[in-house]
């Protein structure tokens, strides 16, 4: 194979694997290119040479290749030093035969330069050199620049098959010590196909993502869910640590072109991708990727410069209080840190940024929460109380930011499978994170379906109509204290100053069955807000719906009431509601003209001093 572009300026260091990692001493730190960018060949090769090395730490990244630098019949030779845990290396660590450096993957450029992870030789995968002498790191950046400039010696398999990608993923020749030429396949990552509750989960998230905001999302099911389920978004931008062929796809739809990205414009960034040989081909000398080192793609203050930022990530486990386990199951460690704290930071700090913790709510076959009372024992916190905004299961989003523990509580039992939701709110109250009379809807709710639609009103504004939850009991108390005099006496048929617990509870637990509640938000850069409510109470016998609707006096006279009355309409029809019935003031207009609007005959009566309205759904 030529490494020179025919020119033969570098054909002294062309060598093979053996002759090159003779330079490997015994004591020497070796740092290795990973995950799918991985020198297979080399690692092979120091695998074979173990018998003559001893004391030598392995950095390495993350393991995906089939020889294991963890073995245990490397035990006196090779030591594998993980700041992120591959599926290979997790026995050796529980085990004690290998390390793990819990670190952000950003940091690990920074504590290489510093020195306090020390590179004697680096091992990395690159492409052929071209006739300046520029190879390229192709799908693996990440911490190989920093440790390459480190390196006392430095070793490269030289492969044809890896692609020449563009940004800061350059090394020259004259910075490599051996160019050992060896073709082979690249290792390919494909992850399990999005099955129903990932692609739920996906379109969950994809309601946080709006026309113009920049991505990070990483490999696996559930960001490929989220990926897929954003097809039809314009002008996304991706600032991500790695990617895989979901993104692929997502490029091909058109809802990526970068523009309006305020760095890096037009560009999608990342440090490393693993994925299939399409992924490779589409990366390879194209512009429109560019790879750099982790240290600028999972900068917080870097990822913070562009607007709009959505960070998308996994969780092991998500207590009550929105504490993020994702590294370990209790104390055994089985990942690492990577970016997502770094992401999660610098989407809190991006202008209109949003960061997302998104997992299936049960593990074990549907026979654990995944969202508990408290973390369990030995577990560690990757992304603090604090740092949390959204979190995500197939069952909806829970929206942390600036919530109080209680309704912290309540968000994230609301998200949790309805088969967990009793035993976690029995806890919540047992750890006083939720009032002693606090009650939870009876009904299985999953997001979108029947109980949820989107309108647009006059004005352009997007709403959503949706059942009311225990966590709206604030949003709905703040839209009753706002009342005028005049509203509360028609709504409440008389003068009312307090609305207790008592009152607003009700509102939002709804069983569905015979008492429903439905709400109308926007989405605004303080949260979800209601904006109005539908309420209605279904008589068993007659199935007739007593019904009540309040609107925000500054949203009125936009349709809000009108699709609330549609929607309970449509909804209450499908549920064997008979009709919907209204006890109010003669001179309550505005309700008079809201019945007029369902489309059937309208009924007015007095019945023991109060006025009557009601309209049969079958007429």
């Amino acid at each position: 194979m030529t490494t020179d572009g025919g020119q033969g300026r570098w054909s002294g260091k062309v060598v093979d694997a053996r002759a090159a990692l003779r330079e490997v001493r015994p004591g020497d730190h070796v740092f290795v290119g990973s995950g799918c960018a991985e020198p297979r060949r080399l690692v092979r090769e120091l695998a074979a040479m173990a018998d003559d090395l001893g004391g030598n730490e392995v950095t390495h990244l993350l393991g995906l290749g089939e020889t294991s630098l963890c073995d245990e019949r490397f035990a006196d030779a090779l030591r594998l030093n993980a700041p992120f845990i591959g599926a290979g290396a997790r026995a050796a660590v529980a085990a004690g035969r290998a390390d793990y450096t819990p670190v952000s993957l950003s940091d690990v450029p920074r504590l290489i330069r510093r020195g306090r992870i020390r590179v004697d030789v680096a091992l990395v995968h690159v492409s052929p050199p071209d006739e300046n002498g520029w190879c390229s790191y192709g799908i693996g950046v990440e911490a190989m620049k920093a440790a390459a400039e480190a390196a006392r010696f430095v070793v490269a398999q030289v492969n044809p098959r890896m692609p020449r990608t563009c940004g800061d993923s350059l090394i020259h020749v004259d910075r490599i010590g051996a160019l050992v030429p060896f073709d082979e396949e690249l290792l390919e990552w494909r992850p399990r196909a999005p099955d129903e509750t990932t692609r739920l989960i996906g379109r969950n998230v994809a309601r946080l993502v709006d026309d113009g905001a920049t991505i990070q999302a990483g490999i696996g099911r559930v960001p490929d869910a989220v990926l897929a389920a954003l097809a039809g978004r314009k002008d996304l931008g991706v600032h991500t640590e790695m990617f895989s062929d979901g993104l692929i796809d997502l490029v091909m739809s058109g809802a990526v072109t970068g523009a309006r990205k305020a760095i890096d414009a037009g560009k999608i960034v990342a440090t490393f991708c693993m994925g299939s040989r399409r992924v490779y081909d589409c990366v390879d000398r194209n512009e429109t990727f560019e790879f750099h080192p982790a240290d600028y793609v999972g900068d917080p203050f870097v990822i913070a410069r562009n607007p709009k930022v959505v960070a998308i990530n996994s969780a092991i486990e998500v207590d009550l209080t929105g504490q993020v386990c994702a590294d370990s199951i209790g104390p055994r460690f089985i990942s690492g840190i990577g970016s997502q704290v770094d992401f999660v930071r610098g989407a809190a700090r991006s202008e209109g940024g949003r960061s997302v913790i998104a997992l299936p709510s049960t593990a074990l076959g549907g026979e654990a929460s995944r969202i508990v009372p408290t973390l369990r024992e030995g577990a560690g916190v990757m992304t603090t109380r604090g740092d949390v905004e959204f979190v995500v299961t197939e069952w909806g989003v829970a929206d942390l930011a600036g919530r109080s523990i209680r309704e912290r509580a309540l968000e994230l039992i609301g998200v949790a499978h309805p088969r967990f939701r009793p035993w976690l709110l029995d806890a919540a109250k047992r750890l006083g994170y939720a009032w002693a009379d606090q009650c939870i809807p009876a009904f299985d709710s999953p997001p979108g379906g029947e109980w949820e639609s989107t309108f647009a009103t006059a004005g352009g504004l997007v709403l959503r109509t949706r059942p009311a939850r225990p966590p709206d009991e604030r949003g709905l108390t703040d839209l009753l204290y706002a009342l005028s005099e005049d509203d509360v006496r028609m709504r409440f048929m008389g003068h009312v100053r307090r609305f207790p617990r008592s009152v607003v509870q009700p509102m939002v637990v709804p069983d569905c069955e015979n008492r429903m509640a439905l709400v109308a938000t926007v989405d605004t850069t303080a949260g979800e807000r209601i904006l109005g409510v539908a309420h209605s109470i279904v008589d068993p016998a007659t199935r007739m719906a007593e019904v009540a609707f309040i609107v925000a006096e500054r949203w009125r006279r936009m349709g809000i009431g009108t699709q609330l009355l549609r929607e309970l309409v449509r909804v209450g029809g499908g549920r064997g509601v008979s009709g919907l019935r209204a006890e109010m003031f003669p001179t309550n207009q505005a309700m008079i003209a809201l019945f007029r609007k369902t489309g059937r005959r309208v009924h007015a009566a007095i019945e023991e001093d109060t006025y009557v309205l009601w309209c049969m759904l079958d007429e």
